[in-house]
């Protein structure tokens, strides 16, 4: 019998099992931008427009020195959601107790990592000198909080394996609530500007950590946290590394590209750099709501895969992509009919506003493509195939991303070309990802062992 929290993926109708494991990850997602746009908004107000731009500026670096560690959890998922489908507890045991020490380990390497090459970085992504100080103090007390970062991450991965997306949501609800009480305290009160927001992240992200544990320790089963057991062993972190690696420099391949459309943005200056960040935190909510089904479909096909159930796989994964198509149009289109109100919420200043209305038509109209994308790699990863939607993004996302900066851009030096880049690609890849898909499902039975 199944406990509270957990869902057997591998039985049942496929449609409204996703919907329940989707929609607390939509509103976790939701949340965490709500929290995340609570940031942007304190330091627009009450700091002013460079503290928004030296916040903004940063996103797409952070993503890049951590995405691989992220990745990790991915394969984490991954391999517990097969143990878990295939009954395995013993190897589910072991799978948990790596991954957290992975998650201290990779934490702990980030500080170091983000001490030293914040501001070399900064600097290479050409940040303008009214902004870089500000940017460079913000992502080191960021790089502060990445063991915490790491263990909320991992841990929650193994949550979502089992079918578990309530839980994370609590967490995430009561540290989010917390860092805007402290964004306020810290900025308002304090005037701490960039250093206060990016401590109050640091503290939030330290109570969802202890939660996530928490939460481990106290459960039953396969699922129970022994702090004594913390272990890696090699075989689990041989699986982790073989799906999570993988996964990771896709994610940093992403985070290439962006850093040099950052770049790119950096150089119409900072006016064009805060309408910039605006924009990518209305996206942001699009985007994580996208991303929950992506972690569904990754999940639902990792158990099924797992219990061998090899005649849902293809209905998975037809039934991820209607749902993220409808997801993103049903949210893209009204963001950007709403977007003049919705980015004056960040910043009253005319020309952010017209700044940031040029990327949101852009993505409000077309995210549901990266969606399609995404939602594609999960299908694929979810059958243990990890490099080869990472070669594929390498080629798409990356490869033409800065094949059209240095031709299509150098040409049409504007910020909507530059934009442009970004759906151009997602359509490429996400056709790439579907050739795959074919090529490696034809691999599998189709009747269930």
């Amino acid at each position: 019998m199944k406990r509270n929290y957990e869902m057997d993926m591998c039985s049942g109708p496929i449609l409204g099992k996703l919907l329940t494991f989707t929609i607390p990850l939509i509103f976790s997602g939701i949340l965490q931008l709500l929290f995340n746009a609570a940031d942007v908004i304190v330091v627009g107000r009450f700091a002013g427009s460079q503290s928004l731009a030296a916040v903004g500026s940063t996103t797409a670096l952070i993503n890049l020195m951590i995405n691989i560690f992220i990745g990790l959890s991915v394969g984490v998922n991954v391999i517990v959601a097969r143990y878990y489908g295939a009954k395995r507890e013993k190897d589910v045991q072991d799978t948990i107790h790596t991954a957290m020490a992975l998650s201290i380990v990779s934490g702990l390497f980030l500080i170091v990592m983000g001490q030293l090459l914040s501001r070399p970085m900064l600097e290479l992504m050409g940040t303008p000198d009214d902004v870089i100080d500000k940017s460079t103090i913000y992502m080191r007390i960021i790089f502060i909080g990445m063991p915490a970062n790491m263990i909320y991450n991992f841990g929650s991965a193994i949550l979502r394996a089992v079918g578990d997306t309530k839980r994370p949501l609590y967490f995430l609800t009561a540290a989010g609530v917390i860092n805007v009480v402290l964004n306020l305290f810290f900025v308002i009160m304090f005037r701490m500007d960039v250093a206060g927001v990016a401590l109050a992240t640091a503290i939030s992200q330290a109570i969802s950590a202890f939660l996530v544990i928490r939460c481990l320790m106290e459960s039953e089963g396969s699922l129970k946290l022994h702090l004594k057991d913390l272990k890696i062993h090699r075989s689990k972190f041989r699986q982790i590394i073989q799906v999570g690696l993988p996964a990771g420099m896709q994610g940093a391949v992403f985070s290439i590209s962006n850093v040099l459309i950052q770049s790119s943005v950096n150089s119409f200056g900072s006016v064009a750099m805060a309408g910039n960040t605006t924009s990518q935190n209305i996206e942001g909510f699009i985007y994580n709501a996208m991303n929950a089904v992506y972690q569904a479909n990754l999940s639902f096909t990792s158990q099924n895969f797992g219990g061998k159930k090899y005649s849902r796989i293809n209905r998975i994964m037809v039934t991820c992509l209607g749902v993220v198509t409808a997801v993103a149009l049903g949210m893209g289109i009204p963001a950007y009919l709403c977007g003049h109100a919705l980015i004056r919420i960040y910043s009253s200043d005319p020309e952010v506003i017209v700044y940031g209305m040029r990327r949101l038509a852009v993505f409000g109209t077309t995210y549901f493509l990266c969606g399609i994308m995404d939602t594609m790699v999960g299908s694929i990863r979810g059958l243990g195939y990890s490099v080869m939607p990472m070669c594929v993004s390498l080629l798409g996302a990356c490869g033409l991303r800065i094949v059209w900066i240095f031709t299509v851009f150098q040409v049409y030096h504007n910020l909507t070309v530059l934009y442009l880049s970004y759906p151009f690609t997602w359509i490429v890849t996400a056709t790439a990802h579907m050739i795959c898909f074919y090529i490696v499902r034809r691999k599998l039975p189709r009747e269930d062992a």
